[in-house]
């Protein structure tokens, strides 16, 4: 077998790969599927039982309902807010990491990047909670400040922090790995070509940093978009997103039909992401 194995590179490279993408095809794309089929279906009112008769009711609910297209929106918005913020915040820490810091301080600042990543999501979330509180750090400071307390909890400001900071290091580490490649070279060249800082970020680093920046905000993008635990802990009444709905439906309610026709605009949306960053040559570089 050995022998056949070594004459046969394209058979050891088939077997090698056939349990994974057997997995990803049986498990993954066969759920997708499963859940775009069922979104054509519907739920019987009195039984309680799936029709399989296929319709656009589902689809009609949700476009036709004001209530769901501003979860829909909301729960965008946010994803692209949080995204941005992330980028804003892992840019100059990412190329302090690379430029500017030493040895130690590099180990010291990856450490404070990844150690909350060992940390419970639900833990991380209950801190925010408490620092959010009435009598919280944060009221607590502005006290000691001279400043009046501000009520900040269960609102979608401490939604936007909270993600913002929950799914921060998902941007830095792909920034930071892009950042590395690009040769100090071309930094010595734009300076000898007279061009400014800002001249030299926008024309030289940030084009070559952008694979980092898409990779980081498809992290940081999705995971918004299909979080339905931060807005339950912190958001306040209004504060739905669509995994909320579509957990409401499948749990609560028992319309399987119109949760999967819900959780198919996530979906959607991050496929149409993925196609604007590849045609955008973003991940030509990668």
């Amino acid at each position: 077998m050995s022998v056949i194995l070594w004459r046969k590179p394209g058979l050891s490279a088939g077997l090698l790969l056939a349990p994974p993408l057997g997995w990803f095809l049986l498990i993954y794309i066969a759920a997708l599927a499963a859940l775009f089929i069922s979104a054509f279906w519907t739920t019987d009112s009195f039984t309680g039982e799936i029709d399989r008769t296929w319709t656009l009711s589902n689809f009609q609910a949700i476009f036709g309902s004001e209530t769901y297209r501003l979860i829909a929106l909301r729960t965008i918005f946010m994803a692209a807010a949080v995204t941005i913020t992330d980028v804003i915040l892992a840019f100059p820490f990412a190329y302090f990491m690379v430029r500017l810091a030493s040895q130690r301080q590099r180990v010291a600042l990856f450490t404070l990047v990844l150690v909350p990543l060992w940390s419970s999501y639900l833990a991380r979330v209950y801190a925010w909670r408490l620092i959010f509180a009435h009598e919280g750090v944060l009221n607590w400071v502005l006290h000691g400040l001279g400043f009046q307390s501000i009520e900040i909890g269960y609102t979608n400001w401490a939604m936007w922090i909270v993600f913002s900071y929950i799914w921060l290091p998902f941007m830095i580490m792909p920034i930071y790995a892009a950042l590395e490649r690009i040769p100090y070279s071309l930094f010595e060249a734009s300076l000898d070509l007279g061009a400014k800082a800002w001249r030299t970020f926008f024309k030289v680093i940030l084009p070559l940093a952008m694979p980092g920046v898409v990779a980081g905000s498809i992290f940081s993008f999705s995971l918004t978009l299909g979080d339905y635990i931060t807005p339950v802990l912190v958001g306040g009444p209004g504060s739905d997103f669509i995994g909320n709905v579509v957990y409401a439906n499948v749990g609560i309610a028992n319309n399987v039909p119109f949760a999967a026709a819900y959780a198919s605009i996530p979906l959607v949306v991050m496929g149409l992401y993925l196609m604007a960053a590849r045609r955008s040559g973003a991940f030509d570089v990668m």
